[in-house]
């Protein structure tokens, strides 16, 4: 918990500095009950408790954007199959690891997912990539670009 209020932290700080931003990363928290196979093996484990969920959501309330979940709000996409008890091969996983979009970076966002086929190849990772694909920013009609406003803003 004491990590998730260091991270909430550095990331109201990127917001506070107004540039597009990605949080990524393994956030050892399984968000909602979609975020993890239909299981109770996992019910005393910290990724799955309230606190770290309300820690997760908290930072969501930031105004940060959860990409996959964005793209994809009702389906079961996991990024992480543990080792033990043939969790790889019975698609029984956790979405652990999580890309998170600043408000400039939000509207950009075109596509997302988890290269599954990357966590089945011999000696991999228990972790699949997650990746995001971002479209150009939309430029805003008529005027000069907020760049050079600012800038000639700040000269006068």
């Amino acid at each position: 918990m004491a990590w998730f209020k260091r991270l909430s932290a550095h990331a109201a700080t990127l917001l506070a500095g107004g540039f597009p931003a990605v949080v990524a990363g393994d956030f050892n928290v399984a968000p909602t009950e979609i975020d993890i196979y239909p299981t109770t093996s996992w019910s005393k484990d910290a990724l799955v408790q309230p606190a770290p969920r309300a820690a997760y959501q908290r930072l969501l309330d930031q105004d940060w954007t959860d990409s996959i979940r964005h793209l994809y709000p009702q389906e079961r996409i996991y990024t992480f199959w543990d080792y033990k008890r043939q969790r790889w091969p019975r698609d029984a996983g956790l979405r652990l690891d999580h890309l998170l979009l600043s408000p400039d970076l939000a509207p950009r966002l075109r596509s997302a997912g988890v290269d599954r086929a990357v966590r089945g190849e011999e000696g991999a990772s228990d972790h699949a990539p997650v990746w995001i694909e971002l479209g150009a920013p939309r430029r805003r009609s008529g005027g000069a670009s907020p760049v050079r406003a600012r800038r000639r803003a700040t000269e006068v």
